[in-house]
């Protein structure tokens, strides 16, 4: 093994995994240069330009702030002093006709009574005792899984003891979130509030464990607001990353990882040119890798991701316009009825839903939704089957949801003005362009099962020198997931420097408790 002053590390995507990987990295004083096919950083958390105006079309909310508190920590820097961040008190405000309208805020004390003016007493009890269940979730699960490069079976088992493993079966044995919801609340619209952190994670409530309700537990612990959107989040990283002295070359696709002797030994870029580096981090989709795209050796590092394992894609709308109605606020959620056929389109009929969720991000908006008297900047997603490599949605299709998903909000009270407005488009054919191999699939695969715990790859891929971040891989989607995907991959490369031995497991120590940045690798 080089030096780590001489070690060469090739960052394959400038995404919030790689950028992250790159900084640490780069702050040990290894030489690290990231290769984009894109024009910028960022990957998935980006943005777009809609009558010259800036939208997030990506990520749109920030949670787990400790997480970058200790990446930052760990570079030399404070989060502080590189972003600008409004604690949000309403963490999305939801709404099923114009009558019904329950908004879930950062005090949990304050969201019980709001449950109990919309569900009654007795929901609002049950609510706060599923708020003391995903907090014992949470805290069970946050060093043994969360923090820790991804575990088999036994050594989560080994990691919870008989008090975790009694709160994992306190959920019931091999439960699906709804079925936990189903047994939790009596009222139908806060299972569906509550169901939907399965769609975080790109699954169904009806397939994803009830693990997933630790989620709850990761909103009321804080969502704030970024000045400059979420694509700042990526615009800071990749500062932080320059000044440590890491090298970026954007609009440069990698080809193929180069191996020798049986391990990562570089990269191929567009053109040909042969970039050699003594270690790889691969930021892209897992599934890329599996599929050869990046060459046959490098396709033996990871496990394929079959269409029906695939995670949820979108339909999205970014545009400008001016509303009224409904006073928005940062997060709106709008609900249709009947919330089950909307995963029975999208996972068994393959098509858009017919009568689908509207999640719409007012981005010039806090949480005290005062009116704006002008076009304001929204992101109004949908979901959508991960099938963006059949081809494109049939333009009916495609119509009819437009139509169907502006109407629910108009049921829910809020018009929007869009006539003439310039509104920018993104089907699962498009974020499959973007992200080749998943079908339009945002998430990796969907965590379905409660064995999904255990099929995301880890940071050490079956390639020795090849190391792997991002969002579909250990240990998930979402801002701070990949964010610490990165960290493990840094932590866990480091350790096989200063070790002959690629059995190490690497733990993040810290946590939200304790907002410590020491990665510590552990035999």
């Amino acid at each position: 093994m080089s030096a780590p002053s001489e070690h060469r590390v090739a960052v394959v995507g400038a995404g919030v995994g790689g950028l992250v990987c790159a900084l640490l990295l780069a702050a040990r004083g290894l030489r690290v240069t990231v290769f984009e096919s894109q024009d910028g950083p960022g990957g998935k958390m980006r943005q777009n330009l809609v009558g010259g105006h800036a939208v997030d079309a990506g990520p749109t909310v920030f949670t787990m702030r400790w997480v970058l508190e200790q990446i930052f920590d760990r570079a030399g820097a404070s989060l502080s002093d590189h972003l600008m961040l409004q604690p949000l008190e309403v963490l999305a405000r939801h709404a099923w006709s114009g009558d019904e309208r329950l908004d879930l805020l950062s005090d949990v004390a304050r969201s019980a009574d709001a449950i109990g003016r919309f569900s009654g007493a007795a929901e609002a009890q049950r609510f706060l005792a599923f708020c003391r269940q995903a907090r014992a979730l949470y805290d069970t699960l946050e060093g043994p899984y969360i923090r820790s490069q991804r575990p088999t079976l036994p050594q989560m088992a080994r990691d919870l003891g008989p008090r975790g493993l009694a709160v994992l079966a306190g959920l019931g044995p091999f439960a699906t979130l709804a079925q936990r919801l189903s047994r939790q609340f009596g009222d139908p619209r806060l299972r569906q509030l509550f169901g939907r952190y399965a769609t975080y994670c790109g699954a169904s409530p009806w397939a994803a464990p009830a693990t997933l309700m630790l989620v709850a537990q990761v909103e009321l612990d804080g969502v704030w607001a970024v000045q400059g959107g979420m694509h700042a989040v990526a615009r800071v990283l990749e500062q932080l990353a320059l000044q440590r002295g890491a090298l970026m070359r954007y609009g440069t696709p990698v080809e193929g990882i180069e191996v020798r002797a049986g391990r990562a030994c570089g990269v191929r870029v567009a053109g040909g040119e042969v970039v050699a580096a003594d270690s790889v981090v691969f930021n892209g989709d897992s599934a890329a890798l599996a599929d050869g795209l990046l060459g046959d050796a490098a396709s033996r590092a990871t496990r394929a991701t079959p269409r029906a394992a695939r995670s949820l894609s979108a339909v999205t709308w970014a545009l400008r316009a001016r509303t009224r109605g409904f006073p928005l606020v940062r997060h709106n959620v709008f609900f249709d009825a009947d919330y089950r056929s909307e995963f029975d389109d999208v996972f068994r009929q393959r098509r858009l839903p017919r009568r689908g969720t509207v999640y719409v991000c007012a981005q010039d908006r806090d949480d005290t939704a005062m009116p704006i008297d002008a076009a304001e900047r929204l992101l109004c997603l949908v979901n959508a089957p991960p099938d963006g490599d059949g081809g494109p949605i049939d333009p009916g299709e495609l119509e009819r949801c437009e139509t169907n998903s502006f109407a629910l909000l108009a049921r829910c009270g809020l018009e929007v003005e869009r006539g003439a407005t310039p509104m920018v488009r993104t089907t699962p054919a498009d974020f499959h362009r973007r992200y080749p191999a998943t079908g339009g699939a945002l998430y990796g695969a969907a965590s379905h099962g409660w064995m999904a715990l255990f099929r995301r790859s880890g940071a050490a891929s079956g390639l020795p020198g090849l190391y792997l971040a991002g969002g579909s891989v250990h240990p998930g989607p979402g801002v701070p997931m990949a964010a610490m995907s990165g960290q493990l991959a840094a932590a866990t490369l480091m350790a096989h420097l200063d070790s002959t031995s690629r059995l190490q497991r690497v733990v993040i120590a810290g946590g939200m408790s304790t907002r410590s940045a020491t990665m510590a690798p552990t035999a």
